[in-house]
């Protein structure tokens, strides 16, 4: 079996769109350092996705009628990769826009799309995801957040963890089981729900990261009470769904592009000290960067056809995070950071360094995802 990245065709269109973004980020972003711009999309800021919301970059794909913009995957696809390489802080709108609100388009009911989508295009809303739990890491099958159906909806009982912005955002889409655990079967009785976060019975506990930031947290239900018109989709057909969801998640332009301003600082570096080294190994990055890209960009352009990417998205999150982790440890190869005077770069090193361990591991770790990877390539023989 083989996977063909196949290039889409070159628009004016999208490069009327690129210079447009590019204008827009010079303006808003002039007042950020470079290590604020480091964080990208785990920045949160309110005002500026609001800013977005406004030009109509949240929801682009989406129908006219919830708020969206009726434009192509590929226009959404240049306009994020353009906030990605300016380190934007896109954190509060970006799942809703890449994975919420698209799942509540294709399951939701007539009044849940109506209740959230408009308000999420607006960036009057924000929502977060929760999948992971202390005891099912990246297995997911084994989770054990409990709804039980009462009179009128939902009782959840347990844990998420590492629930990115959850103490900033206003909405979570949580997968739980809602029947008894089949061992024959780990995948059945889950169902999705859209819980508002100031529901009572729901605590949001803060974790911090390797650099001492909040961006996680542990979001603990104890008789949390959702009712009917909570659950998206299908009663028990939640794992189906939130796999569907992870598609969304594993291809884009973020899974190669999170230590962008890294390697915009390291070239910057190997420029003002120059070396043959340098310019080899920067080399390398450059032509692992523009193959990342051709594949995510192809990506999106069959996600656009309707074509299933779940195989070739994993190939994308995979090598992409390979290459990411990458950037660091090659700085600290090149350079003498304890005799560097560039305090411009230290900054932007330090974040990333300690943030890189996760880059394979949000979105599905690399060694789940590789499983998904052989089991494509083994059943196409």
């Amino acid at each position: 079996m083989s996977f063909a990245f196949s290039v889409p065709p070159r628009s004016p269109a999208l490069n009327e769109l690129r210079i447009e973004v590019r204008e827009f980020l010079q303006e808003q972003l002039a007042g950020m350092s470079i290590s604020q711009r480091a964080h990208s999309w785990h920045g949160f800021n309110a005002g500026f996705s609001r800013q977005v919301a406004a030009k109509g970059w949240i929801g682009m794909v989406w129908p006219k009628q919830y708020g969206g913009g009726e434009r192509s995957g590929l226009e959404r696809y240049v306009m994020l990769e353009e906030m990605l390489a300016a380190g934007a802080p896109v954190s509060l709108h970006w799942t809703g826009d890449r994975q919420s609100g698209p799942l509540l388009l294709s399951l939701g009911t007539e009044a849940q799309k109506q209740k959230y989508v408009p308000r999420l295009a607006k960036a009057e809303i924000f929502f977060c995801i929760g999948l992971s739990e202390p005891d099912a890491g990246s297995d997911l099958a084994n989770l054990r957040t409990r709804a039980v159906k009462v009179d009128g909806g939902w009782i959840i009982n347990g844990t998420k963890v590492w629930t990115t912005g959850a103490h900033l955002k206003h909405y979570m889409i949580m997968l739980c089981r809602t029947q008894a655990r089949d061992e024959t079967n780990r995948h059945a009785g889950m169902s999705q729900f859209v819980v508002d976060l100031a529901t009572p019975g729901l605590q949001i506990r803060p974790i911090q990261n390797l650099a001492g930031e909040h961006y996680f947290n542990e979001v603990v239900f104890t008789d949390c009470f959702v009712a009917d018109d909570c659950l998206i989709g299908t009663e028990g057909n939640g794992w189906k769904q939130a796999m569907g969801e992870l598609a969304l998640e594993r291809s884009g332009p973020e899974r190669f592009l999170t230590a962008a301003i890294m390697l915009q600082e390291l070239v910057r570096l190997a420029s003002k000290y120059p070396s043959q080294r340098a310019t080899i190994e920067i080399g390398k990055l450059s032509a692992q960067l523009a193959t990342l890209r051709r594949m995510s960009f192809s990506v999106a352009s069959a996600m656009q056809q309707g074509i299933d990417v779940g195989t070739a998205g994993s190939f994308v999150k995979d090598l992409g995070s390979v290459f990411e982790q990458s950037i660091p440890d090659l700085a600290r190869d090149l350079f003498d950071l304890g005799e560097l005077d560039d305090e411009d770069f230290l900054g932007v090193f330090r974040y990333v360094m300690l943030a890189s361990p996760s880059f394979s591991i949000y979105g599905g770790t690399r060694e789940i995802l590789r499983g998904i990877i052989s089991k494509a390539l083994v059943a196409g023989h």
